[in-house]
């Protein structure tokens, strides 16, 4: 039985993947999940961030003493295991992206950022900034603030730089919903031919969250990439 792990996106949390982790373990996985320090209730690290989260990854496959598992990385998830990658490439075996953004030039942390305005969720979106709240607790509004700190600092590291890219051997698919309005095609298809040993898909009607995905039709992909 193949092992793997579920990693989920940035305010988000392992409750996130419950459905997803559930569709894989009916199709023959060991499916792990867990949540990022300062998410799911979880207290804030010293750090946070993208190096941060890839020490978490890593330290959660020595403590469950997993043998090279694979990792599905849904949006900053799938990030940070790319990330993982190029510094360990040893402590996993294939990767999955989903909706993982990778252009963060400053005009889309411009832009990104401007939308993890507590106040401002609060007045325009008020029942989203309940759900953080509900999700997170009381420290939502700071993890807001250090993820536009992060969102920052992505763009100032570029830690998945095309040298980078081009040096992580892991088999890996790398995907997107069609209907994805944050992350784009282009970026999507240029991290694919820029990574040496990779495969791509797109989800037909689907949006950024991943709760807008067919949940068959993902596992079916990810199950087919996995026991090639």
């Amino acid at each position: 039985m193949q092992t793997i792990i579920l990693c989920h996106g940035a305010l988000g949390s392992k409750n996130d993947l419950e459905n997803l982790k559930l569709a894989l373990s009916n199709n023959g996985f060991n499916v792990h999940t867990f949540s990022f320090s300062g998410h799911g209730n979880k207290e804030f690290a010293a750090d946070f961030g993208i190096h941060q989260f890839s020490v978490e990854l890593e330290n959660f496959i020595l403590s469950k003493k997993l043998i090279k598992p694979s990792v599905i990385g849904y949006s900053m998830g799938g990030y940070v295991t790319l990330y993982l990658a190029s510094r360990s490439a040893a402590s996993i075996h294939k990767i999955v992206t989903l909706a993982t953004k990778f252009n963060w030039s400053k005009e889309v942390v411009e832009k990104e950022t401007r939308m993890l305005d507590p106040n401002v969720m609060l007045e325009k979106v008020p029942a989203f900034a309940a759900s953080l709240e509900k999700k997170h607790g009381s420290c939502w509004k700071d993890l807001l603030a250090k993820t536009a700190h992060m969102m920052w600092s992505i763009s100032e590291n570029n830690y998945l730089n095309a040298e980078t890219l081009k040096a992580i051997k892991n088999k890996t698919l790398v995907g997107l919903g069609d209907k994805d309005q944050m992350v784009t095609l282009e970026e999507t298809v240029n991290v694919y031919k820029t990574l040496t040993n990779a495969n791509m898909y797109v989800l037909p009607n689907t949006k950024h969250p991943i709760e807008s995905a067919n949940l068959a039709v993902l596992a079916a992909a990810i199950t087919e990439f996995l026991k090639d």
